[in-house]
């Protein structure tokens, strides 16, 4: 691959001559150590000297050899450990100014001005106190005699940038903190596996999980395994809400459903601050209902295991971005947080953070709980406001009617087309449930458009998708059939069942499909409705969209199993694995799934290469075999070369590393299709599919006259997809102009960008195009909804 010049990069971003430092601190979470080989790795890229400071604040105060200078093969295969390696300890004396004297004395002495900090609110709280403090502690030191003036002058500023490292995601103005995607993974584990033995039994379950303060994991766990009831601290249920909660598990057990799970944050409380705990609600269940009952605390197990892809990536990205920050840091520069908006790394000053989550708390401890919901961000509330549509079904008298043909309800199909990708199904159960609560009949189509056009169409309803958040696959059935031989047949369908609207999950033939029934509008009138494509599959190669449902679970099935390779050359002699992953010609896989893995190399369509830059690969992993490193790992796309196949690869590293290292290859296929939908995916499928039946309600109000809808502007026929900060609907016609036809894939694609740290991190000489890095910004409060109402 190709090496370009980095010389405007070391121009505008030398680290020479600078210190960096960085700390993990209070509570440990997953995806902590790999933001610290970033730290480390991308400090010592820019010529900088970075240390570890081991156990915290602590190690801060107590130094010697708590303050060690780290290597590039210090952080050497800790991307897939959890916890933090350097370790971490609440210090009480760093709450005391001589605490603080001590540990300032230590930095000067390293010549350490620059300090990353990885933690939770409080600790970075104390970064800041000990920033601003950081004049004045020298000027002491002076006093005391313990360094000199000149030293002093040397060492005048410090700078200080945060990563929030919480399992909770309780800081306010990140989408995601470092750990909670790991957590989310064991809590979602243990739910799949209760509900299996549930089902046996007929059980109910009260899971327990962590939230002191926060009731994220417990919403979005719930969101995700499709819990009957969940408590949050921050919206307490209303007064009678016992019998409320006893009256649906009722309803469902009578449904047919043979369990019922209720997920409570450790925190929860009701209306009167009062907490409930997990052993209240069992007692109520069984005086009640007489159902059999068990509790399930998941306790510490939340904070353990590997770290999950995203935040491997998350964590990478951030630890990049910090060192960053700290190298474009001035005098007059606030301590700032590095935070994630969407997709796209953000810089937020560190205190306006920790104020909006302190006023969190303050909002709670008035009972302004509405407030709360509101200051903890546009995530929160909008899975909070997803999971109510979804987990309680509005009685039949209170669902909406009006605008509808002779005052009966509009008839939405869904229909899954292409190959299948983990969250279709919550994607499908979403849109169902939220197309019965806006007043549609529901219609599934089995099979694709081939089904459609053989006529494969029943009506769904709510209690039908029960329980499908966690099923892989999809259980609706899917082809890559596409409509254009079928026009004929799929309207006389679409006639039969008087179809109003259609939404189609899938991947590239979904988005094919929707162009060619727009194509035909001008003969048949029947596809002259709304439609809204909602893109899912494992490639993640659809124009208009920065994620695909699907592809989270594909990365995750690449990181466990490259995790597993390596391990298995363990303890052996050194060994390169060249490893083939899927996508067609798109390179999101392999590329991303590189730098959750710690891959050296990945082999892409987008990126060319010749057999020069394959040389060049080898002898950069002879030169680390020779010198650090035991494995060696390189990802292959599966379409990125007609002529450097995987086999070629693998032979040619075997020979030229002949004498030095040996290579295994393994194709992954397609076990990156099935196993269980990552927690990532079901929330994703279930918000942007209730986001696309809300769309589709509107569109269909708009399009009724005179007894009938018809649609055939270009606005009607639309793709959801997360562009950068955001879900935006986008004409499908307007995203031709996007789009590489001939090789299936968009013509611009924002994880290109994401290579250059998998090849820094790597130990590569490459260009880093620092023009995307995160900007300072202020923290954006939600709207009052006073506000809202005049806007």
């Amino acid at each position: 691959m190709a090496q370009p010049d980095n010389k405007k990069f070391f121009e505008n971003l030398s680290g020479a001559g600078k210190a960096i430092a960085v700390l993990t601190s209070g509570g440990d979470a997953q995806g902590m150590n790999a933001a610290v080989r970033a730290v480390v790795r991308m400090g010592i890229y820019v010529g900088a000297k970075v240390y570890f400071i081991h156990e915290g604040y602590q190690g801060m105060v107590d130094g010697g050899d708590n303050i060690k200078e780290a290597k590039w093969e210090s952080v050497s295969s800790m991307l897939q450990v959890g916890g933090t390696v350097i370790g971490s300890a609440r210090c009480k004396e760093f709450r005391t100014r001589e605490g603080r004297l001590k540990a300032a004395h230590n930095l000067v002495q390293r010549g350490i001005t620059n300090l990353c900090v990885i933690g939770g609110d409080g600790s970075l709280t104390g970064a800041n106190l000990f920033r601003e403090e950081w004049s004045g502690l020298l000027e002491e030191l002076v006093q005391q005699g313990l360094i000199n003036e000149e030293a002093a002058q040397t060492y005048s500023a410090l700078h200080i940038v945060g990563m929030v490292g919480s399992i909770d995601n309780d800081f306010c103005g990140t989408d995601m903190t470092i750990g909670t995607d790991s957590a989310l993974h064991r809590i979602i584990e243990v739910v799949d596996a209760i509900m299996t033995t549930a089902q046996s039994h007929q059980r109910t379950f009260v899971l327990e999980v962590m939230g002191r303060h926060c009731g994220y994991l417990a919403l979005v766990s719930a969101l995700a395994c499709g819990a009957d009831w969940v408590l949050i601290p921050e919206m307490p249920p209303e007064v009678g809400w016992e019998d409320q909660m006893c009256q649906k598990l009722s309803e469902n057990r009578a449904g047919k459903k043979r369990l019922n799970i209720i997920i409570v944050a450790e925190g929860a409380i009701d209306s009167n601050n009062k907490p409930i705990t997990t052993d209240c609600i069992k007692d109520l269940v069984v005086r009640s209902l007489g159902f059999d009952t068990r509790v399930t605390i998941l306790g510490h197990v939340q904070r353990g295991g590997t770290p999950s892809a995203f935040d491997r990536i998350l964590a990478s990205r951030m630890g990049v971005e910090a060192v960053l920050a700290l190298l474009e840091a001035s005098v007059d520069t606030p301590a700032c947080v590095v935070s994630l908006c969407g997709n796209q790394a953000v810089r937020l000053p560190l205190m306006e953070c920790v104020q909006m989550t302190q006023e969190v708390q303050k909002a709670m401890d008035e009972k302004k709980f509405e407030d709360a919901v509101r200051l903890r961000g546009r995530s929160f509330e909008n899975n909070l406001n997803t999971y109510k549509l979804l987990a309680h079904r509005k009685p039949d008298s209170e669902l909406p009617n009006d605008g509808a043909p002779y005052g009966s309800s509009f008839n939405v199909a869904v229909m899954n087309v292409g190959a299948p990708a983990a969250g279709m199904n919550a994607a499908v159960r979403s849109a169902v449930r939220v197309g019965i609560s806006e007043g549609h009949k529901m219609f599934a189509v089995n099979d694709g458009f081939e089904g459609f056009y053989k006529g494969q169409i029943k009506e769904i309803k709510w209690g039908d998708v029960g329980g499908w958040t966690g099923q892989g696959g999809s259980i609706l059935g899917t082809k890559r059939t596409l409509p254009a031989k079928y026009m004929d047949k799929i309207a006389e369908q679409m006639r039969i069942h008087n179809i109003n609207a259609l939404l189609v999950i899938g991947g590239f033939e979904a988005y094919l499909g929707i162009m060619e029934l727009l194509a035909a509008r001008g003969t048949y009138d029947e596809f002259c409705v709304p439609m809204v494509m909602v893109p899912a599959t494992v490639s993640n190669n659809i124009p208009g969209s920065d994620l695909s449902i699907g592809a989270d679970t594909a990365l995750n099935a690449i990181t466990d199993t490259c995790d597993r390779i390596k391990q298995s050359a363990s303890g052996t002699k050194r060994r390169v694995f060249i490893i083939e992953t899927m996508g067609g010609y798109c390179g999101y896989l392999a590329s991303v799934g590189g730098l959750a893995a710690g891959a050296d190399a990945a082999y892409i369509f987008e990126e060319p290469f010749d057999i020069r830059d394959l040389q060049s690969n080898v002898e950069h992993l002879t030169e680390k075999m020779k010198t650090s490193i035991q494995r060696g790992l390189v990802l292959r796309n599966e379409n990125c070369n007609e002529n450097y196949t995987t086999d070629f690869i693998y032979q040619l590293y075997s020979e030229e590393g002949r004498g030095v290292f040996d290579c295994r290859k393994n194709v992954l296929g397609h076990m990156q299709q099935g196993g269980a939908p990552s927690p990532f995916d079901r929330n994703f499928g279930t918000k942007i599919s209730a986001k696309a039946m809300q769309w589709i309600s509107k569109k269909l109000k708009e399009s009724y006259r005179q007894g009938r809808v018809f649609a055939n502007s270009e606005d009607s026929a639309c793709l959801l997809g997360m562009r950068r900060r955001a879900l935006v609907f986008q004409p499908v016609m307007q995203l031709k102009e996007e789009t590489d036809f001939v090789h299936r894939i968009p013509k611009e694609q924002w994880w290109l960008k994401l290579r250059p740290l998998m090849k820094i991190l790597a130990k590569y000489k490459t260009s880093y195009d620092v023009s995307d890095s995160g900007q300072l910004e202020h923290v954006v409060r939600n709207r009052t909804k006073e506000l809202d109402a005049a806007i």
